[in-house]
Protein backbone atom coordinates (compact mmCIF):
# COMPACT_ATOMS: atom_id res chain seq x y z
CA UNK A 1 0.00 0.00 0.00
CA UNK A 2 1.32 3.40 -1.09
CA UNK A 3 1.95 5.83 1.69
CA UNK A 4 -0.08 8.85 1.58
CA UNK A 5 0.03 12.49 2.55
CA UNK A 6 -1.49 11.73 5.53
CA UNK A 7 0.75 8.62 7.08
CA UNK A 8 3.85 11.02 5.83
CA UNK A 9 2.62 13.45 8.05
CA UNK A 10 1.90 11.27 10.63
CA UNK A 11 5.27 9.75 10.75
CA UNK A 12 6.89 12.90 10.99
CA UNK A 13 4.20 13.81 13.58
CA UNK A 14 5.20 10.47 15.57
CA UNK A 15 8.82 11.47 15.46
CA UNK A 16 7.79 15.72 16.97
CA UNK A 17 6.33 14.00 19.91
CA UNK A 18 8.91 11.39 20.55
CA UNK A 19 11.61 14.45 20.95
CA UNK A 20 8.72 15.98 23.53
CA UNK A 21 10.09 13.39 25.98
CA UNK A 22 13.67 13.87 26.12
CA UNK A 23 12.98 17.78 25.79
CA UNK A 24 10.44 16.85 29.57
CA UNK A 25 13.17 15.26 30.68
CA UNK A 26 15.64 19.02 29.64
CA UNK A 27 13.04 20.81 31.15
CA UNK A 28 12.35 19.01 34.56
CA UNK A 29 16.49 18.42 34.95
CA UNK A 30 16.97 22.39 34.62
CA UNK A 31 14.29 22.68 37.00
CA UNK A 32 15.99 20.37 40.06
CA UNK A 33 19.53 20.63 41.96
CA UNK A 34 22.20 20.06 40.92
CA UNK A 35 22.53 16.66 42.55
CA UNK A 36 19.59 14.74 41.41
CA UNK A 37 19.62 15.60 37.54
CA UNK A 38 20.47 12.40 36.34
CA UNK A 39 17.63 10.49 38.60
CA UNK A 40 15.15 12.89 37.05
CA UNK A 41 16.01 12.55 33.49
CA UNK A 42 16.22 9.39 34.06
CA UNK A 43 12.63 9.18 35.40
CA UNK A 44 11.50 10.16 31.84
CA UNK A 45 13.71 8.48 29.80
CA UNK A 46 12.49 4.92 32.05
CA UNK A 47 8.61 5.73 31.36
CA UNK A 48 9.32 5.78 27.66
CA UNK A 49 10.97 2.46 27.74
CA UNK A 50 8.40 0.97 30.17
CA UNK A 51 5.33 2.71 28.55
CA UNK A 52 6.65 1.99 24.97
CA UNK A 53 7.17 -1.75 25.67
CA UNK A 54 3.48 -1.76 27.31
CA UNK A 55 1.48 -0.26 24.44
CA UNK A 56 3.47 -2.79 22.01
CA UNK A 57 1.86 -5.58 24.27
CA UNK A 58 -1.58 -4.87 25.00
CA UNK A 59 -1.66 -1.02 25.44
CA UNK A 60 -2.84 -0.86 21.71
CA UNK A 61 -5.13 -3.35 22.46
CA UNK A 62 -7.08 -1.26 25.16
CA UNK A 63 -6.81 1.98 23.76
CA UNK A 64 -10.02 1.31 22.13
CA UNK A 65 -13.01 -0.76 21.98
CA UNK A 66 -13.64 -2.68 18.93
CA UNK A 67 -17.49 -3.13 17.00
CA UNK A 68 -19.52 -4.90 19.62
CA UNK A 69 -16.93 -4.88 23.00
CA UNK A 70 -17.91 -3.10 25.82
CA UNK A 71 -16.68 -2.36 29.57
CA UNK A 72 -13.76 -1.21 31.29
CA UNK A 73 -11.44 -0.70 28.59
CA UNK A 74 -10.38 -2.49 25.30
CA UNK A 75 -9.19 -5.86 25.75
CA UNK A 76 -5.76 -6.35 26.07
CA UNK A 77 -5.54 -9.55 24.23
CA UNK A 78 -7.85 -8.56 21.26
CA UNK A 79 -4.50 -7.47 19.36
CA UNK A 80 -1.55 -8.72 22.46
CA UNK A 81 1.74 -7.76 20.86
CA UNK A 82 0.02 -6.50 17.97
CA UNK A 83 0.01 -9.81 16.16
CA UNK A 84 -3.62 -9.49 15.24
CA UNK A 85 -2.95 -5.64 13.72
CA UNK A 86 -3.05 -4.90 10.44
CA UNK A 87 0.07 -3.48 9.46
CA UNK A 88 -1.40 -0.59 7.67
CA UNK A 89 -2.23 0.45 11.31
CA UNK A 90 1.07 0.52 12.77
CA UNK A 91 2.15 4.18 12.06
CA UNK A 92 -0.90 5.34 14.36
CA UNK A 93 -0.18 2.38 16.55
CA UNK A 94 3.62 4.61 16.73
CA UNK A 95 1.29 7.66 17.04
CA UNK A 96 -0.64 6.79 19.88
CA UNK A 97 2.56 4.71 21.35
CA UNK A 98 4.42 8.14 22.35
CA UNK A 99 1.67 10.32 23.83
CA UNK A 100 1.68 7.46 26.34
CA UNK A 101 4.86 7.94 26.92
CA UNK A 102 4.79 11.77 27.49
CA UNK A 103 1.73 11.43 29.39
CA UNK A 104 2.98 9.28 31.83
CA UNK A 105 6.64 11.19 31.88
CA UNK A 106 4.98 13.93 32.90
CA UNK A 107 3.94 12.64 36.42
CA UNK A 108 7.31 12.15 37.28
CA UNK A 109 8.45 15.89 38.18
CA UNK A 110 5.97 15.61 40.98
CA UNK A 111 8.64 13.36 42.93
CA UNK A 112 11.60 15.37 42.61
CA UNK A 113 14.92 15.18 44.62
CA UNK A 114 12.85 11.93 46.75
CA UNK A 115 11.77 8.44 44.72
CA UNK A 116 14.02 6.06 43.80
CA UNK A 117 14.12 4.44 40.13
CA UNK A 118 12.73 1.26 40.94
CA UNK A 119 9.60 2.67 42.77
CA UNK A 120 8.97 5.23 39.85
CA UNK A 121 9.50 2.30 37.29
CA UNK A 122 6.58 0.55 39.45
CA UNK A 123 4.18 3.31 39.39
CA UNK A 124 4.37 3.81 35.80
CA UNK A 125 3.94 0.73 34.62
CA UNK A 126 0.94 -0.14 36.64
CA UNK A 127 -0.47 3.60 36.20
CA UNK A 128 -0.57 2.93 32.15
CA UNK A 129 -2.00 -0.03 32.65
CA UNK A 130 -5.09 1.03 35.01
CA UNK A 131 -5.25 4.88 34.16
CA UNK A 132 -3.71 5.62 30.62
CA UNK A 133 -4.65 3.25 28.32
CA UNK A 134 -8.73 3.18 29.97
CA UNK A 135 -9.02 6.79 29.89
CA UNK A 136 -7.40 7.23 26.40
CA UNK A 137 -10.30 4.28 25.09
CA UNK A 138 -13.43 6.85 26.95
CA UNK A 139 -12.26 9.58 24.98
CA UNK A 140 -10.68 8.73 21.88
CA UNK A 141 -11.42 5.10 21.65
CA UNK A 142 -15.25 5.13 21.33
CA UNK A 143 -15.58 4.66 24.91
CA UNK A 144 -17.83 6.58 27.28
CA UNK A 145 -16.71 10.33 27.11
CA UNK A 146 -16.58 10.15 23.41
CA UNK A 147 -19.97 8.51 23.04
CA UNK A 148 -21.18 11.17 25.67
CA UNK A 149 -23.03 13.60 23.91
CA UNK A 150 -24.75 10.84 21.56
CA UNK A 151 -26.05 9.67 24.91
CA UNK A 152 -27.37 12.96 26.26
CA UNK A 153 -28.48 14.18 22.94
CA UNK A 154 -25.90 17.12 23.68
CA UNK A 155 -22.87 18.37 21.44
CA UNK A 156 -19.44 16.18 21.56
CA UNK A 157 -16.91 15.88 23.83
CA UNK A 158 -13.55 17.83 22.76
CA UNK A 159 -10.41 16.62 22.87
CA UNK A 160 -8.64 17.08 20.33
CA UNK A 161 -4.98 16.15 21.96
CA UNK A 162 -5.35 15.12 25.36
CA UNK A 163 -6.41 17.97 27.52
CA UNK A 164 -8.10 15.27 29.41
CA UNK A 165 -6.57 12.26 28.12
CA UNK A 166 -2.88 13.70 29.40
CA UNK A 167 -2.91 15.95 30.96
CA UNK A 168 -5.70 16.66 33.57
CA UNK A 169 -5.19 12.89 33.81
CA UNK A 170 -1.70 13.41 34.45
CA UNK A 171 -2.12 16.37 36.91
CA UNK A 172 -4.53 14.22 38.90
CA UNK A 173 -1.96 11.24 39.39
CA UNK A 174 0.62 14.04 40.31
CA UNK A 175 -1.26 15.52 42.96
CA UNK A 176 -1.89 11.91 44.47
CA UNK A 177 1.64 10.68 43.66
CA UNK A 178 3.09 13.67 45.57
CA UNK A 179 0.47 13.69 48.44
CA UNK A 180 1.75 9.58 49.07
CA UNK A 181 5.56 10.83 48.79
CA UNK A 182 5.54 13.24 51.09
CA UNK A 183 7.20 16.95 51.07
CA UNK A 184 11.29 17.09 50.53
CA UNK A 185 13.65 17.43 53.08
CA UNK A 186 13.54 21.16 54.15
CA UNK A 187 10.52 22.05 51.49
CA UNK A 188 9.66 25.52 51.70
CA UNK A 189 9.50 28.83 49.01
CA UNK A 190 12.81 29.15 47.80
CA UNK A 191 14.90 25.97 49.09
CA UNK A 192 14.90 23.80 46.17
CA UNK A 193 15.82 26.82 42.94
CA UNK A 194 16.35 25.44 39.93
CA UNK A 195 19.98 24.84 39.26
CA UNK A 196 20.06 25.70 35.19
CA UNK A 197 17.93 28.17 33.73
CA UNK A 198 19.87 27.08 30.00
CA UNK A 199 18.84 23.09 30.18
CA UNK A 200 15.14 24.85 31.09
CA UNK A 201 15.10 26.86 28.11
CA UNK A 202 16.55 24.23 25.82
CA UNK A 203 13.65 21.48 26.99
CA UNK A 204 10.57 24.13 26.80
CA UNK A 205 11.70 24.92 22.84
CA UNK A 206 12.16 20.95 22.27
CA UNK A 207 8.33 20.84 23.81
CA UNK A 208 7.25 23.57 21.74
CA UNK A 209 8.74 22.10 18.78
CA UNK A 210 6.97 18.66 19.14
CA UNK A 211 3.74 20.42 20.06
CA UNK A 212 2.93 20.81 16.30
CA UNK A 213 2.92 17.36 16.01
CA UNK A 214 1.26 16.85 19.39
CA UNK A 215 -1.66 18.77 18.17
CA UNK A 216 -1.91 18.71 14.68
CA UNK A 217 -0.45 15.12 13.93
CA UNK A 218 -4.56 14.11 12.79
CA UNK A 219 -5.02 17.22 10.55
CA UNK A 220 -6.24 15.94 7.22
CA UNK A 221 -7.24 19.35 5.91
CA UNK A 222 -4.78 22.23 5.20
CA UNK A 223 -7.29 24.75 6.84
CA UNK A 224 -7.52 22.75 10.16
CA UNK A 225 -3.48 22.27 9.94
CA UNK A 226 -2.90 25.31 9.52
CA UNK A 227 -5.28 26.37 12.33
CA UNK A 228 -3.77 23.96 14.78
CA UNK A 229 -0.44 25.61 13.74
CA UNK A 230 -1.42 29.47 14.41
CA UNK A 231 -3.04 28.39 17.85
CA UNK A 232 -0.48 26.56 19.02
CA UNK A 233 2.42 29.29 17.99
CA UNK A 234 -0.57 31.29 19.52
CA UNK A 235 -1.86 30.40 22.96
CA UNK A 236 1.65 29.66 24.48
CA UNK A 237 3.00 32.88 23.24
CA UNK A 238 -0.15 34.49 25.36
CA UNK A 239 0.64 32.55 27.94
CA UNK A 240 4.15 33.63 28.56
CA UNK A 241 2.56 37.48 28.57
CA UNK A 242 0.43 36.63 31.27
CA UNK A 243 2.60 34.67 33.53
CA UNK A 244 5.07 37.76 33.00
CA UNK A 245 2.47 40.16 33.53
CA UNK A 246 1.48 38.21 36.69
CA UNK A 247 4.66 37.86 38.10
CA UNK A 248 5.25 41.88 37.64
CA UNK A 249 2.02 42.92 39.33
CA UNK A 250 2.88 40.82 42.45
CA UNK A 251 6.49 42.59 42.67
CA UNK A 252 8.49 39.55 41.16
CA UNK A 253 11.24 39.85 38.62
CA UNK A 254 10.64 38.44 35.89
CA UNK A 255 12.70 35.65 34.36
CA UNK A 256 13.26 32.97 31.94
CA UNK A 257 12.22 30.09 34.15
CA UNK A 258 8.26 32.19 34.50
CA UNK A 259 8.26 32.62 30.45
CA UNK A 260 8.95 28.97 29.95
CA UNK A 261 6.50 28.26 32.10
CA UNK A 262 4.13 30.68 30.33
CA UNK A 263 4.53 28.93 27.40
CA UNK A 264 3.98 25.61 29.10
CA UNK A 265 0.44 26.71 30.46
CA UNK A 266 -0.47 27.97 27.15
CA UNK A 267 0.67 24.80 25.46
CA UNK A 268 -1.18 22.71 27.98
CA UNK A 269 -4.34 24.94 27.50
CA UNK A 270 -4.67 24.70 23.90
CA UNK A 271 -3.92 20.72 23.28
CA UNK A 272 -7.50 19.99 23.76
CA UNK A 273 -8.68 22.92 21.71
CA UNK A 274 -6.56 23.96 18.81
CA UNK A 275 -8.60 23.02 15.84
CA UNK A 276 -11.66 24.27 17.37
CA UNK A 277 -11.07 28.11 18.62
CA UNK A 278 -10.54 31.32 16.43
CA UNK A 279 -7.22 32.86 17.28
CA UNK A 280 -8.96 35.14 19.02
CA UNK A 281 -10.23 33.32 21.52
CA UNK A 282 -6.99 31.18 21.73
CA UNK A 283 -4.90 34.32 22.24
CA UNK A 284 -7.17 35.26 25.48
CA UNK A 285 -6.97 31.31 26.61
CA UNK A 286 -2.96 31.76 26.72
CA UNK A 287 -3.27 34.97 28.55
CA UNK A 288 -5.78 33.36 31.39
CA UNK A 289 -3.67 29.72 31.03
CA UNK A 290 -0.55 31.89 31.93
CA UNK A 291 -1.40 33.67 35.12
CA UNK A 292 -4.12 31.18 36.32
CA UNK A 293 -1.15 28.75 36.57
CA UNK A 294 1.50 31.37 37.87
CA UNK A 295 -0.92 31.88 40.77
CA UNK A 296 -1.61 28.19 40.89
CA UNK A 297 2.09 27.01 41.58
CA UNK A 298 2.29 28.66 44.96
CA UNK A 299 -0.71 26.99 46.08
CA UNK A 300 1.76 23.78 46.86
CA UNK A 301 2.55 26.28 49.75
CA UNK A 302 -0.42 27.23 50.73
CA UNK A 303 -2.09 23.62 51.19
CA UNK A 304 0.81 22.08 52.25
CA UNK A 305 1.83 19.00 49.64
CA UNK A 306 5.02 19.22 47.85
CA UNK A 307 4.48 18.68 43.82
CA UNK A 308 8.16 19.59 43.01
CA UNK A 309 8.07 20.63 39.72
CA UNK A 310 4.70 22.12 39.78
CA UNK A 311 2.69 19.27 37.47
CA UNK A 312 -0.44 20.03 39.24
CA UNK A 313 -0.18 24.47 39.02
CA UNK A 314 0.98 23.78 34.73
CA UNK A 315 -0.98 20.65 33.71
CA UNK A 316 -4.05 20.12 35.82
CA UNK A 317 -4.61 23.82 36.10
CA UNK A 318 -3.98 24.68 32.29
CA UNK A 319 -5.45 21.23 31.32
CA UNK A 320 -9.17 22.02 33.04
CA UNK A 321 -8.96 25.28 32.05
CA UNK A 322 -8.55 24.71 28.42
CA UNK A 323 -11.56 21.73 28.30
CA UNK A 324 -13.65 23.56 30.15
CA UNK A 325 -12.96 27.30 27.63
CA UNK A 326 -14.10 24.97 24.61
CA UNK A 327 -17.79 25.55 26.45
CA UNK A 328 -17.52 28.97 26.09
CA UNK A 329 -15.78 29.64 22.84
CA UNK A 330 -15.51 26.80 20.66
CA UNK A 331 -16.87 27.41 17.15
CA UNK A 332 -20.54 26.56 17.10
CA UNK A 333 -21.11 25.23 20.34
CA UNK A 334 -19.93 27.66 22.29
CA UNK A 335 -21.99 29.30 24.88
CA UNK A 336 -20.26 33.19 23.91
CA UNK A 337 -20.51 32.36 20.51
CA UNK A 338 -23.92 31.13 19.58
CA UNK A 339 -24.36 28.01 20.96
CA UNK A 340 -26.31 26.92 24.47
CA UNK A 341 -24.70 25.01 27.30
CA UNK A 342 -24.48 21.61 25.81
CA UNK A 343 -21.26 21.19 24.84
CA UNK A 344 -20.27 23.23 28.61
CA UNK A 345 -22.09 19.95 30.48
CA UNK A 346 -20.32 17.56 28.50
CA UNK A 347 -17.40 19.11 28.92
CA UNK A 348 -17.89 19.45 32.66
CA UNK A 349 -18.28 15.98 33.00
CA UNK A 350 -15.36 14.64 31.19
CA UNK A 351 -13.54 16.53 33.40
CA UNK A 352 -14.85 15.89 36.66
CA UNK A 353 -14.98 12.21 35.64
CA UNK A 354 -11.19 11.94 34.72
CA UNK A 355 -9.87 14.16 37.21
CA UNK A 356 -11.92 11.80 40.30
CA UNK A 357 -11.06 8.68 38.09
CA UNK A 358 -7.15 9.21 37.97
CA UNK A 359 -6.43 10.74 41.55
CA UNK A 360 -8.20 7.97 43.33
CA UNK A 361 -6.61 5.13 41.50
CA UNK A 362 -3.20 7.29 41.20
CA UNK A 363 -3.38 7.06 44.90
CA UNK A 364 -4.16 3.20 45.22
CA UNK A 365 -1.25 2.57 43.47
CA UNK A 366 1.10 4.91 45.19
CA UNK A 367 0.21 3.47 48.34
CA UNK A 368 0.90 0.12 47.38
CA UNK A 369 4.03 0.99 45.55
CA UNK A 370 5.32 2.37 48.69
CA UNK A 371 3.81 -0.57 50.69
CA UNK A 372 6.22 -2.55 48.37
CA UNK A 373 8.98 -0.39 47.69
CA UNK A 374 8.92 1.93 50.57
CA UNK A 375 9.03 4.56 47.78
CA UNK A 376 11.27 7.31 48.93
CA UNK A 377 15.36 6.78 48.96
CA UNK A 378 16.71 7.20 52.32
CA UNK A 379 16.74 10.43 54.13
CA UNK A 380 20.38 10.87 53.39
CA UNK A 381 20.70 9.80 50.04
CA UNK A 382 17.79 12.59 49.02
CA UNK A 383 19.98 14.98 51.48
CA UNK A 384 23.50 14.26 49.87
CA UNK A 385 22.01 13.62 46.21
CA UNK A 386 20.47 10.48 44.42
CA UNK A 387 22.42 10.71 41.44
CA UNK A 388 25.75 9.42 42.85
CA UNK A 389 24.42 7.35 45.85
CA UNK A 390 21.71 5.52 43.37
CA UNK A 391 23.36 5.87 39.41
CA UNK A 392 27.00 6.61 40.16
CA UNK A 393 26.54 9.69 37.76
CA UNK A 394 26.86 12.83 38.25
CA UNK A 395 25.19 15.33 35.08
CA UNK A 396 28.35 17.52 35.45
CA UNK A 397 32.07 15.91 35.49
CA UNK A 398 35.16 17.59 36.89
CA UNK A 399 38.42 16.51 36.95
CA UNK A 400 40.39 16.92 40.17
CA UNK A 401 42.34 20.10 38.90
CA UNK A 402 38.75 21.69 37.93
CA UNK A 403 37.11 20.88 41.67
CA UNK A 404 39.97 21.83 43.39
CA UNK A 405 39.50 25.36 41.47
CA UNK A 406 35.89 25.47 42.40
CA UNK A 407 36.41 24.49 45.73
CA UNK A 408 38.87 27.61 46.44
Amino acid sequence: MTLTPQDVWMLASTALVLVMTPGLALFYGGLVRVRSVVNMMLFSVSAMGVVGVLWILFGYSMNYFAPGESGFAGSPFKDFGLLNTDPSQFIAVGFGAVFAMISTALISGAIADRVGLGSWVLFAGVWATLVYFPVSAWVWGDGWIQRLGTTLGLPEVIDLAGGTVIHINAGAAALALALVAGKRIGFGPGSHKPHSVPLVTIGAALLWFGWIGFNSGLATETGEAGLILINTLGTPAAGIIGWLLVDVLRGKKPGVIGAASGAVAGLVAITPAAADLSPLWALLLGIVAGAACAFAIDWKYRLGYDDSLDVVGLHLVAGVLGSLYLGLFAFDNGLFVGGGVGLLVVQSISVIAVMAYSFTVSLTIALAVKAITGLRVPAEVEESGIDTAAHGEAAYAYDSDQAAASAS
